[in-house]
């Protein structure tokens, strides 16, 4: 069996600041962020992502700074944005501050790319929404280069062109791992695989199965298009929070998760959530991994068997949960959840 990473992932949520003058809960979010990132990395934890947001509710929006202070922090654990908003970015910053990353924790850093879940940072560097597609395509096109050699000739649309550039530093082993990041987009399947980067799906509503027609159809086509099989990546994201029984899980997460769906969901016509939509998300088949160790597990056994996965990132530190409960929550993932899926699994230990 393929060797398969485990993981973390968050957003950073925190309370829109009472004095917006002050980052009063940006610095006590991002200095609990680095808590989690550096238990996670003491527990044996293979990668952590941390998210890229313009908001007022999320305490990152320079991923790569936070990534550099957790490579000073820790030894053997992967760092990874959740996701680079590369529309909105220069992708020649992008890979020198990935490039930096790399060389603070000898040679760590991960790049996921991808579109991201709001457009708040369209308009606050002065992209325009129409050109949506192509400013992805464009960057990531770019980005690809830039990481595969250290002088670039590139041209486009929407970017000045470079002729013959070096991009400096270069990084720690030669490139920097790049995956692209989606949310069940066929086309993004596609492209993923014809360029022939890792997939990563997040699965945050619905159930897991409906996801398989997307994950062959990435496996196909990279297949095709000539990635080895034992090359294939698949990456799967779910929302997460163990507890030590499946009541304590939902007695103490469902307020926080309730209210941060209710928030995200305001803006896009969401119906509020019920505690009843809740309990089916975390029923066996459903996608929020809320539960017992065992039921989590279970969870991560039955996800194994729908999409083969070679890494498992589990989004953490939701909404307003507070900070003492994520650390839990995080320790039972690492000590009880994984060993029990690798056991299952037959991944050795």
């Amino acid at each position: 069996m393929k060797k398969i990473e485990f993981g973390l992932m968050t957003f950073a949520d925190m309370a829109p600041e009472t004095d917006p003058r002050k980052g009063v809960h940006a610095h006590q979010r991002i200095q609990e962020l680095l808590e989690e990132i550096k238990l996670a990395d003491e527990l044996g934890i293979d990668v952590f992502g941390v998210g890229e947001h313009h908001r007022p509710d999320y305490a990152v929006s320079a991923p790569t700074t936070v990534l550099g202070a957790a490579a000073a922090i820790t030894k053997n654990i992967k760092l990874s944005t959740a996701v680079t908003v590369l529309s909105s970015e220069d992708p020649v910053r992008v890979y020198q501050q990935f490039a930096t990353v790399d060389a603070i924790s000898g040679g760590r850093a991960e790049i996921m790319a991808g579109r991201g879940s709001f457009i708040e940072s369209f308009p606050l560097f002065g992209y325009n929404l129409d050109d949506y597609n192509e400013l992805f395509d464009e960057k990531l096109d770019l980005l690809l280069k830039i990481n595969n050699s250290e002088k670039v000739t590139w041209s486009g649309n929407l970017r000045a062109p470079i002729h013959n550039l070096g991009v400096y530093p270069r990084a720690l082993n030669g490139k920097i791992p790049v995956w692209l990041a989606a949310g069940g987009t066929p086309a993004s399947a596609v492209r993923a695989a014809k360029l022939h980067l890792p997939l990563m799906l997040a699965i945050i509503g619905g159930m897991p199965r409906q996801f398989v027609p997307f994950v062959d159809l990435y496996k196909k086509t990279a297949l095709d298009s000539g990635v080895q099989p034992e090359d294939l990546q698949v990456g799967v994201n779910n929302h997460m929070y163990v507890a030590e029984t499946p009541e304590q899980a939902a007695e103490e997460f469902f307020p926080h998760y309730a209210q941060m769906m209710d928030r995200v969901g305001k803006s896009r016509g969401w119906q509020p959530m019920t505690r009843q939509q809740f309990d089916f998300m975390a029923s066996p088949e459903g996608s929020l991994l809320v539960g017992s160790p065992e039921q989590v597990a279970d969870k991560l056994v039955y996800q194994h068997q729908l999409f083969g996965y070679t890494r498992f990132l589990a989004q953490a530190s939701l909404g307003t949960t507070p900070h003492t409960l994520n650390l839990k929550s995080i320790g039972l993932f690492a000590t009880r959840v994984i060993p029990a899926v690798k056991k299952r699994l037959g991944i050795p230990t």
